[in-house]
């Protein structure tokens, strides 16, 4: 079985939070939610949710995919969060995937994991970052090598399930994808 963290940061963006959460949660990945202190999380749009637990709780365990979602401020708070940044890094150099979306892409590029690589993020977020390094691509998601990123919201279900067929095939994906009736 895969492992999933999902780290949450107080101003995140439910609906991706959410949907990558329970998209994963019904492919069979055992997913912790990693709150970056030890309160419930308030998002973006006022819904508190509950993490499992906070990010110094689960720093030395190893997960499969490490997958932030985005949101204002959110996405600010993932990425000036230094155990977050040590914990990102040592996935990804491992061959782990890592994952974000909508604003959080920042987080990773703070990271130093979209150096050379080709991402996608809510539009502007990566160009504000003016890292001639990173190749912007308006898609709504890309993969390359073990870094997933994706563009916002309405990309959130179509980006779990691209995680899902990474971490158990893309019969998995299918699976939950006719489950979904869309």
């Amino acid at each position: 079985m895969s492992r999933a963290l999902v780290p949450l940061a107080q101003g995140c963006e439910e609906l991706e939070a959410i949907t990558i959460t329970d998209l994963l949660v019904r492919a069979g990945v055992d997913v912790t939610t990693a709150g970056l202190d030890d309160k419930p999380v308030k998002a973006s749009r006022g819904t508190t949710i509950i993490p499992d637990t906070s990010i110094d709780t689960v720093e030395d365990q190893t997960f499969d995919l490490v997958v932030l979602p985005g949101g204002l401020p959110g996405a600010d708070h993932l990425r000036d969060n230094e155990s977050l940044r040590a914990l990102l890094k040592k996935h990804a150099g491992k061959g782990r995937y890592v994952g974000a979306i909508c604003a959080a892409p920042k987080a990773l590029a703070a990271a130093g994991l979209l150096s050379g690589k080709t991402a996608t993020a809510y539009p502007g977020v990566l160009k504000a970052l003016d890292d001639q390094d990173i190749h912007i691509r308006d898609t709504a998601i890309e993969i390359d090598g073990n870094v997933v990123t994706s563009r916002g919201p309405g990309t959130a279900m179509d980006f779990a399930l691209t995680l899902i067929e990474l971490l158990e095939g893309s019969e998995k994906r299918d699976e939950i994808n006719s489950q979904l009736v869309r």
